[in-house]
C-alpha cells in the first residue's frame, strides 16, 4: 500500500487532524489498563438494557519492564494494545490507517484470527482478537506493524521506533469482561472527542457491528450470538458512553 498520497478525513462536516487532537487521547493507555485491572461490567444478556452491574475482575501485571505474556490457546480471545513514542501520532492521514487495516485482513487470514473489536486511534490501537488455530495471536501486531513501521518511516523520512514499547495483551477469559471490552473499545472515538457520533469514525468496526458496512473485519456470527439486533447494541454502548460522560 503506498503511503505516499496524503488524503484529508472528513467527519461531521471537519476537518480531523490527528497531530492537533492527539493530546485528547493521551490517557488512553492508562485507561485501558485501569479498565482491565479494576473490572469489567457483569450482565445477563436477556436483561442487558434494564441491569447492569459492577463485578470486580482481578488481573495481574508484570514488575518486569517487558510486558509479560499470556499463553496463546485456540478459542480463547486477547486484547491486543499500544500508542505511540511519547504519546505522539501513529497515524498521520487516511492512507495510514488504509495500511494497516489491510495488513490486519491479511494477518487475519494468515493466522487464522477472528478479529472481534478493533478501533485505530490518531496515537493508540486496540485490537480484541480470537485464535483460531495454534498460531499464536501474538504474532499479529508484530507482523502488522513491524511492516507498518518501516511505511510510515519512510514517508514522513523519520527514524526509530513509533511505539512506546512492546505491545500490550491481556487474556480475556470472563465473558462480561469480553462484552463490555467490545464497547470499551468502539466507544474511543466518542470518549476522546474525534466525533460525535460514533458512526462518525470509520476506522474501526463499529459500523459492521450496527449493520452499517458489509465490511469483513468483523466476526458476525459472534455479533449476533451476543446481540439479537444491532441495535440492542448500540444501547449497550450508550449505556456506557453516557456513564463516562458524567
Amino acid at each position: 500500500m503506498n503511503l505516499l498520497r496524503p488524503v484529508v478525513f472528513i467527519a461531521n462536516s471537519g476537518k480531523i487532524d490527528p497531530e492537533a487532537i492527539q493530546n485528547r487521547s493521551a490517557v488512553s493507555h492508562e485507561a485501558t489498563n485501569a479498565m482491565h485491572l479494576k473490572g469489567a461490567l457483569h450482565f445477563d444478556k436477556t436483561t442487558v438494557v434494564n441491569q447492569i452491574t459492577w463485578t470486580p475482575i482481578t488481573r495481574t501485571m508484570s514488575k518486569s519492564t517487558r510486558p509479560r505474556r499470556p499463553d496463546y490457546l485456540p478459542g480463547h480471545y486477547y486484547h491486543i494494545y499500544n500508542r505511540g513514542a511519547d504519546r505522539v501520532s501513529i497515524f498521520r492521514e487516511a492512507d495510514n490507517y488504509i495500511f494497516v487495516l489491510r495488513k490486519m485482513k491479511k494477518y487475519c487470514r494468515e493466522l487464522n484470527l477472528s478479529p472481534i473489536a478493533y478501533c485505530l486511534m490518531p496515537n493508540h490501537y486496540h485490537f480484541l482478537i480470537r485464535q483460531d488455530s495454534e498460531q499464536a495471536a501474538g504474532l499479529f501486531p508484530q507482523r502488522v506493524f513491524n511492516s507498518y513501521t518501516k511505511a510510515f518511516n519512510k514517508r514522513f523520512k523519520r527514524t526509530g521506533t513509533l511505539f512506546e514499547g512492546p505491545y500490550q495483551v491481556v487474556h480475556i477469559t470472563e465473558e462480561s469482561h469480553l462484552l463490555h471490552l467490545c464497547r470499551y473499545i468502539h466507544a474511543n472515538p466518542v470518549k476522546d472527542g474525534l466525533v460525535k457520533k460514533l458512526e462518525d469514525w470509520p476506522f474501526s468496526n463499529y459500523l459492521e457491528w450496527i449493520g452499517l458496512r458489509p465490511g469483513t473485519l468483523v466476526d458476525r456470527e459472534f455479533v449476533c450470538d451476543h446481540f439479537q439486533t444491532p441495535e440492542l447494541y448500540k444501547v449497550f454502548v450508550l449505556a456506557y458512553l453516557s456513564s463516562e460522560m458524567i
